[in-house]
């Protein structure tokens, strides 16, 4: 499998490796919540005093209790221990909560913010980027950006508590906390040598989560193909194959999250030593006394804690950056550019298609898909669309609803550039049925009603039998109520295509495209399909591409399209007389059809 750059035709823009502004970016989403962090941050200030309490605390309970044997203090000291950790322990759980929950509405507000990017952008998009991958970008990275707040809080709430704990150690013996500072700073070393392996490596691996993702999103949805191939094996290898790299990634990423934790164990074992010794000879020299370098030991204990959990957090604040660079690589991409309309509203009746000089060219082709086409249509003409494979009839549809924008010429609709359209208003004004019959895994009624925010039932079943649907949908489990799986999976093909009809007779569209939408169906589904067509057809203006010119010879006008440009337009009649590619067409299919009735005799025999 190729990585990003080389599968995808889109650039997204390189991370530029600043980590402030990256830093600030991440934050700002989080100002929304601005109170929940003043609550968790002021929390955060309980629980390093507290802390510190704790650790004071030590001295009186070995001095006064278990040396001095003082009663009093016995009644005070546990009491006060015991409502140190109760304000820690509270006042942590609220900090944690507040924090989980501000990363979490900043995920669902990312991942909203993605999603409306991804279906804003223009149709050709996809044709050039795996959705495996796109959704790797929503689901991983966007998981990732979630928890960098919370970490960064973390942060602050270590380095809170390590102050608390310097001021313990040195209230309690000034020289030896010096001496303990100038061990203890060699703990930065993992943050400065970790740091950037841990960030490049973590982009890594979310570009290896991606690709894996697409692979499954891209092998799974063609199951039958590998099956039908027998080709189990070679996609077991591939996965095999893109798994490792990931594990090896990751193996990486151990290494260096392992070897932080050792690293700080060894320096933090030789300052501790050095202290215990220099300490404990002070105690025996009768000049500090056991609870006081107790409690100075258990401050350099407990501040031992937050320097190992700062540079655990550290790691994973750079993990949390990794993700939030993809995700504001999409974000920010000079190329992936939302598709935008003009702002007049197009309402029915329609009254006039034109086109004039139009030529469009996608990026990987020298020659044009379309080359200077010109086309005019009325209001209620029925006009066909014919030619041979890659004439350009898609690409000449697809342009009318604006999926593609061509770089040459103008489409008029209604005297009016579609450009000065708005998206919605022009997409609603057309009903396009075409031979990929897409449902969605939903209901048999919502997948008729989808896009139209208030559809009856009673309009549901006038357009399901008007599309010829509604006996075989009172026949499913739940009627109407049936969920159909993915893609339509339960349903025939015929049987999926006369639900889409049913749709698009629903949102009754002024201008109707008909994509080949009989193309995939056997001969007596196509047969009930066509009545159906004929249903929606009726007193509307309707544009036909047909892969059966058989259905198509009562058009008011059939034109020829080939390799991007018209070359006829007439009447069926009109087109075997002067038009010779119409011709071979229409005899290639004629002789097709006589030798198929020829075979279905001879077996009737």
């Amino acid at each position: 499998m190729e990585d990003d750059s080389k599968k995808d035709k889109v650039k997204y823009n390189k991370p530029k490796g600043d980590t402030w502004p990256l830093v600030k970016r991440c934050l700002g989403y989080f100002v929304p919540y601005k109170i929940y962090i003043i609550v968790s941050l002021l929390s955060l200030l309980a629980v390093s005093g507290a802390t510190a309490a704790a650790a004071f605390l030590v001295k009186p309970a070995l001095d006064d209790i278990f040396i001095a044997q003082d009663e009093r203090a016995l009644m005070v000291i546990p009491f006060l221990l015991f409502m140190a950790v109760m304000v820690m322990s509270v006042f942590q759980f609220l900090q944690k909560y507040l924090m989980n929950y501000c990363g979490l509405k900043v995920l669902q507000q990312l991942r909203n913010e993605l999603y409306y990017k991804f279906t804003g952008l223009p149709v050709n998009f996809f044709d050039h980027n795996r959705v495996g991958m796109l959704m790797s970008r929503i689901v991983n990275d966007v998981n990732l950006l979630r928890a960098s707040l919370p970490h960064f809080i973390d942060l602050i709430r270590d380095f809170l508590t390590m102050l608390g704990l310097l001021v313990v150690v040195f209230y309690q013996d000034a020289f030896l906390a010096t001496i303990s500072l100038v061990i203890y700073p060699l703990a930065v070393y993992p943050f400065i040598h970790f740091s950037n392996k841990i960030r490049k490596l973590g982009r890594k691996k979310q570009v290896k989560l991606s690709q894996i993702t697409g692979f499954l999103q891209e092998t799974l949805s063609g199951i039958k193909v590998i099956k039908a191939f027998a080709a189990e094996n070679r996609e077991h290898q591939n996965f095999a194959k893109e798994n490792q790299k990931l594990v090896a990634n990751a193996l990486k990423q151990l290494k260096y999250n392992s070897l932080a934790t050792p690293v700080m164990e060894v320096l933090g074992a030789v300052g501790m030593g050095l202290i215990i010794w220099y300490g404990g000879s002070q105690v025996m020299a009768g000049e500090t006394t056991p609870g006081t370098f107790f409690s100075f030991l258990t401050a350099l204990f407990m501040l031992y804690q937050p320097i190992k959990k700062l540079n655990k957090t550290n790691l994973q604040i750079q993990q949390a950056l990794a993700g939030a660079e993809r995700v504001f690589q999409v974000l920010d991409s000079d190329e992936i550019k939302e598709e935008k309309g003009g702002d007049v509203e197009l309402r029915p009746p329609f009254e006039s298609l034109e086109m004039k000089n139009v030529s469009f060219y996608y990026p990987e082709s020298q020659h044009p898909a379309l080359d200077r086409v010109n086309l005019n249509i009325i209001q209620g003409q029925k006009i066909a669309i014919v030619g041979p494979s890659g004439a350009g009839k898609s690409t000449l549809i697809n342009i009318l609803p604006r999926f593609y924008v061509q770089q040459e010429g103008e489409v008029y609709i209604n005297g009016r550039p579609t450009s000065e359209y708005t998206l919605h208003s022009l997409r609603r004004f057309m009903g396009i049925v075409s031979q990929d019959n897409f449902l969605f895994n939903t209901t048999v009624s919502e997948n008729i009603a989808y896009g139209l925010d208030h559809a009856e039932p009673e309009q549901v079943e006038a357009a399901a039998r008007a599309a010829f649907a509604h006996d075989f949908i009172m026949e499913l489990s739940d009627g109407y109520d049936t969920v159909l799986g993915e893609r339509g999976v339960r349903l025939s093909g015929g049987q999926k295509q006369r639900i889409t009809i049913a749709r698009a007779i629903l949102k009754d569209p002024a201008l109707l495209i008909l994509d080949e939408a009989t193309s995939a169906l056997d001969t007596e589904s196509e047969r009930i399909v066509q009545q159906a067509l004929e249903n929606l057809m009726r007193q509307r203006t309707s544009i036909v591409i047909a892969h059966r010119l058989s259905t198509i010879l009562s058009a008011d006008s059939i034109v020829v399209l080939d390799q991007g440009s018209i070359i006829s337009q007439g009447s069926h009649e009109q087109l075997l007389h002067k038009c010779s590619l119409y011709k071979k067409l229409y005899e290639m299919q004629f002789q097709d059809q006589n030798a198929g009735l020829e075979v279905d005799a001879g077996e009737r025999q």
